[in-house]
């Protein structure tokens, strides 16, 4: 198994695409990357800016470059000696046109050979989607659409669609019937009954009148693809029946303005195994499984060996070649089974490095028999930046939180309001689907026959809004000790929340602990099973759209912990917590990766960076948001009793702007644009003024207006006065949790994993912003200049790189040179132990030491916290102003020390003065061997 030394997140897409990755390469190696660790590159919807929503599992992106300029890419980078980390997206497809699986299916139904392939309910209780699936993709109710003429018939050589815009869906064969018998006695007095196209014309509606019932599947199929492939060729050749179908398909089309027009168009499509609809009908009647709350994405049922062989063919070619040297698993949460697709996956793949994107709460462990090397690495994250958040200030910013924006809710109440808001609103149809399958596993049991499907449902949302995890993980081989300390957990807070319906709530428990009667049939056991299942995959979407995507954009105590796997009601991370955890990341999965920023997080490292820098001065803080609010107050807007934005997002958007907010002038105007974005994105997000699926524009234009007068640059504005010094001390320190952060990332157990563009300082925002184009000529230069004058003249290298700090070269300096050490001493770090070390002074708790040995070799990493009462801008952590403060050199260390960032050595000794080791740049990495880090 290649186990990479670092690896570089990238976010291919039409504008990003193989040329342009195979240039970067130089930049990566001389960067010290190991392994491209690449977004999505399998065919993907058209114009797709992510990958996600793949067409086709089994063909490279043709958007992306043709299969040879693929190939000179994966050339390159072997003889570079790097590998490629795949991500892959087992959950789901895009439900498009472009989906010829998909298509196959929505054209023939039970004999499409992928029937079985999508989670579909064929069977569900709507009267109007049994026997067919719901396609919630237009932008209208769908008799709107309808007689405004969106939707249309047309033909081509495919064969007989509906359009929408650019969606086309194929209809089914009996409607080419339908469509030919309309006024064909027309056609055969302008032909004659005799004519020979016309024969063959009646003949192919009498094959489609008379294809028996008892035919195979794969019968059907052909005989519908020769009728289909005889009438193109009668239309091809015949004028007049050109001309024939042609004004069928238009009298069938309808005309705009009269609504009886459009009934045989209406009587057609209501004849497909597919229904159109309005896209908020998906919410709440729906018959497939979604990615989250995304129409656009359906499921794929990998649980079946087949399914999960079909699309995962070309993904095992890729392996087996030696091109693919590792995978990331995309929403491993979504799987029915997950255990079993990863024995399937590590079975058909062997020994390659396999990680999981999985959401961990705090305590909360990964199944140890997951045959994979651990996560992506957001739990890192979370902890990492946990370390830099002052948790004695907690009961302070709750204070001023509840004094600035009225609030005083608790994190838990809000997080069981919100998860209900999803289940009652987003994802009601999904829970009603979930209900009705409890209401018929318990109608075979006289002890479950009078629940109903109110009171069902009820329990189930009741006992979901309080789990405490994404999901369990309860299978046919049973039930974990963790899964069921959580499912009693959820199952004794619902009991006192409805203590009416203790008895439904019984036999959840019961069910979930897959407690058989004795007397229960196997077919009854797995119906069972299947509802467990069921259940924990709806729980992960029910928790992330409740907490990422809704509470975390209505709970703004303090931005920097509102991040994806993170729980904003812990105040901080305490360095003992994060020694437990990096010693059990060792003991356990010591080669997951470390992240600090991904294409998920909801805003870049270096704005947490900056954000916890504030939760040292909340007196600071509080006087300014009061005094930015006085001065802001005349830019809102009032709409009746509405005032906008209200003081909660005001709040958050005053936390946004001091993170995020750019070194550069030349940025401003694009910075303007990018938060008028980012707050529209983040108030629907919220739910509680506008939302996707009720968008408020008086709002939201209201709050963009706000925007749009507070950042108004001119010297008239008195907020721009006001805000500026305090942001810009700010980031002067946030520079300096950066470069800890950084560091910890680099030698913590795991391997770190750079997201693009992050070596410099990134004050991104969520997504689409942390996807913008990054200017990798300028790295290229700059990580060779660095290497060049490490080798001619350190400190003046050093000199000028903080003397220029804002540019983010200091921090580029610091990956380059720790990912230098880190492959010259891999086995320290891939293999060695983690030892906390001691530190003793007047700044002892300030700084946090870590050691990590391998045989004869120990590297320590030494970073400092919480400055703001140490130095003032622009002074830096540096040399004396740490005094007394030492490191103990833990025991068996007698020989000197190489600092590895700098390169300058130390003299041996049990107590380490910090002014020595941090002399010249703010953190320091020593490794105790007196031989400088040979130049690469």
């Amino acid at each position: 198994m290649r186990i990479p030394v670092a690896t570089y997140r990238i976010q291919f897409n039409p504008d990003f695409d193989f040329e342009d990755a195979q240039k970067i390469l130089p930049y990566l190696q001389e960067l010290g990357i190991s392994d491209i660790y690449a977004s999505p590159i399998f065919k993907a919807r058209s114009g797709s800016t992510h990958g996600y929503d793949v067409v086709d599992p089994n063909q490279i992106n043709p958007e992306l470059g043709s299969p040879e300029t693929f190939d000179e890419l994966i050339e390159e980078i072997q003889e570079r000696d790097m590998g490629w980390v795949q991500d892959i997206v087992p959950n789901h497809m895009a439900y498009d046109s472009e989906n010829k699986l998909l298509m196959d299916v929505l054209e023939h139904g039970p004999d499409s050979e992928y029937f079985d392939y999508f989670e579909i309910d064929w069977d569900q209780a709507y009267e109007n989607i049994k026997g067919r699936v719901l396609a919630p993709l237009l932008g209208d109710f769908y008799g709107n659409c309808l007689e405004n003429g969106q939707l249309k018939l047309s033909y081509n050589e495919s064969g007989l669609s509906v359009n929408y815009y650019n969606l086309k869906f194929p209809l089914r064969i009996e409607s080419y019937a339908t469509l030919i018998s309309y006024k064909i006695n027309t056609l055969s007095q302008t032909l004659g009954n005799r004519h020979p196209d016309v024969i063959k014309l009646l003949g192919v509606l009498y094959i489609l009148k008379n294809i028996p019932s008892e035919t195979s599947s794969q019968q059907r199929r052909d005989q519908a693809e020769f009728v289909k492939k005889l009438l193109w060729e009668i239309y091809q050749e015949n004028p007049e029946i050109q001309k024939f179908i042609d004004e069928n398909i238009d009298f069938f089309n309808g005309d705009t303005g009269k609504s009886e027009s459009f009934n045989l168009l209406d009587n057609l499509l209501s004849d497909q195994f597919f229904r159109l609809s309005f896209w908020k009908v998906g919410a709440e009647e729906l018959n497939y499984r979604r990615f989250f709350t995304v129409n656009e994405l359906i499921c794929v049922r990998v649980e079946d060996y087949k399914v999960f062989q079909r699309t995962h063919d070309l993904i095992g070619e890729l392996v087996k070649s030696g091109k693919f040297t590792g995978l990331r698993i995309d929403h491993i949460d979504g799987l029915y089974n997950p255990v079993q697709y990863l024995r399937w996956l590590r079975e058909k793949t062997g020994e390659i490095y396999i990680v999981v994107e999985k959401i961990l709460e705090l305590d909360e462990k990964l199944p140890a028999n997951w045959p994979i090397q651990g996560t992506s690495g957001y739990e890192f994250l979370n902890y990492v930046n946990g370390l830099f958040c002052q948790s004695k200030n907690q009961e302070r910013f709750n204070q001023i939180y509840a004094e600035m924006t009225g609030l005083t809710r608790t994190y838990n109440d809000l997080l069981v309001a919100k998860k209900r808001l999803i289940a009652d609103k987003n994802l009601a149809g999904d829970a009603d689907n979930l209900a009705q399958l409890l209401k018929r596993v318990c109608g075979d049991y006289r002890y479950g026959r009078d629940f109903t499907l109110a009171g069902l449902k009820t329990a189930i949302m009741e006992f979901l809004v309080r789990f405490p995890v994404y999901r369990t993980y309860i299978n046919q081989e049973g039930v974990g000790d963790d899964d069921r300390a959580y499912v009693q957990q959820a199952i004794r807070e619902a009991k006192v929340k409805l203590p009416e319906l203790l008895n439904e709530l019984n036999l959840m428990e019961k069910f979930l602990f897959l407690d058989y009667d004795e007397f229960l049939s196997e077919e009854n056991q797995q119906l069972w099973l299947r509802f467990v299942m069921k259940l924990q995959q709806f729980s992960g979407p029910l928790t992330a759209k409740g907490i990422e995507d809704t509470l975390f954009y209505v709970y703004y105590r303090f931005l920097a912990l509102n991040e994806v796997g993170g729980s904003p009601s812990h105040f901080g991370i305490s360095v003992e917590k994060f020694h437990e955890f990096n010693q059990e990341r060792l003991n356990s999965w010591p080669h997951a990766m470390n992240a600090t920023a991904t294409h998920d997080t909801k805003r870049g490292e270096d704005v947490r960076s900056r954000l916890n820098v504030i939760s040292e001065l909340p007196d600071q803080w509080e006087e300014r948001v009061k005094v930015w609010s006085q001065l802001n107050r005349v830019h809102k807007t009032q709409i009746d009793s509405k005032i906008i934005p209200d003081r909660n997002d005001e709040y958050f958007l005053y936390q946004t702007l001091v993170g995020s907010f750019p070194f550069l002038e030349e940025e401003y105007p694009e910075y303007v644009q990018r938060i008028k974005d980012y707050v529209v994105k983040a108030v629907r997000e919220a739910k509680v003024h506008t939302a996707w699926l009720r968008p408020d524009t008086d709002y939201e234009n209201g709050f963009v207006n706000f925007v749009e007068k507070i950042l108004d640059f001119s010297e008239d504005n008195k907020f721009w006065q006001e805000f500026r010094p305090f942001q810009e001390k700010v980031a002067f320190y946030g520079v300096f949790n950066s470069l800890s952060q950084t560091l910890l990332k680099l030698i913590s157990p795991g391997l770190p994993d750079i997201y693009q563009g992050t070596e410099l300082w990134d004050f991104s925002l969520v997504d689409p912003d942390n996807r913008r184009p990054v200017d990798f000529d300028g790295r290229l230069s700059y990580v060779q200049e660095i290497k060049r004058r490490s080798r001619t003249g350190m400190q003046n290298l050093i000199d000028d790189l903080m003397a220029t700090w804002e540019d983010g070269r200091l921090k580029l300096f610091l990956i380059a040179r720790v990912l230098q050490a880190r492959q010259e001493y891999l086995d320290i770090f891939q293999q060695g132990d983690y030892q906390p070390v001691a530190v003793t002074g007047k700044y002892c708790d300030r700084i946090m030491a870590v050691a990590r040995s391998y045989g004869k070799h120990t590297a320590i990493a030494i970073v400092p916290r919480f400055l703001t009462d140490i130095i003032e801008p622009p002074q830096f952590p540096l040399g004396d102003i740490w005094g007394d403060t030492a490191i103990i050199v833990p025991e068996g260390n007698g020989s000197n020390w190489h600092e590895a960032i700098v390169n300058h050595d130390i003299a041996a000794s049990p107590n380490i003065l910090v002014s020595q080791i941090l002399q010249y740049f703010p953190v320091g990495l020593l490794i105790n061997e007196s031989v400088p880090i040979s130049d690469k």
